[in-house]
């Protein structure tokens, strides 16, 4: 199960216990914001999206973003392509819900939008769709071993 490797990737950092698991689901933006009674932005949401390279781009942003078509495209030299239902578990590491920025496969490259440094702690999952951790952003940044900071979505609405 993925987030048993979510719970081994964290050991080495001390964080593994700082896992919280609910009995209900934390699988969207919505639903996640609910199980921790917060607000819908402070969900670190992973998107999961192609790579001309092979393997996948996982874009972490704000609950309240999307991606910016224009943004992506200066950022990455690539139009940005959701990976079908099918590449999702296969290249992120993870099935769809519980889609998160650690304990991913190799080919994997994690980026962090800069909408989430308006918080001091948001709340990614950690590999299942009942599950978060909340974290600082530069503990955000180290634990998913993220490339760098980008700039590439919008509010959406």
């Amino acid at each position: 199960m993925a987030i048993e490797k979510v719970r081994e990737y964290l050991k080495p950092f001390g964080r593994d216990a700082d896992i919280q698991e609910f009995p209900v689901s934390s699988a969207t933006v919505e639903l996640a914001a609910q199980a921790l009674h917060t607000e819908p932005a402070r969900i670190a949401k992973t998107i999961s999206l192609k790579n001309a390279e092979g393997g996948c781009l996982l874009i972490v942003t704000a609950g309240d973003t999307k991606i910016d078509n224009s943004k992506f495209k200066a950022e990455f030299s690539q139009k940005a392509k959701m990976l079908t239902a099918d590449e999702v578990e296969s290249l992120t590491g993870h099935a769809i819900g519980g889609v998160c920025p650690f304990a991913n496969p190799e080919g994997a490259r994690v980026f962090l939008d800069v909408s989430l440094q308006r918080f001091e702690t948001v709340f990614p999952a950690c590999g299942s769709s009942n599950s978060a951790i909340e974290l600082s952003c530069s503990d955000l940044f180290e634990l998913s071993r993220a490339e760098k900071w980008v700039d590439v979505c919008k509010t959406a609405g």
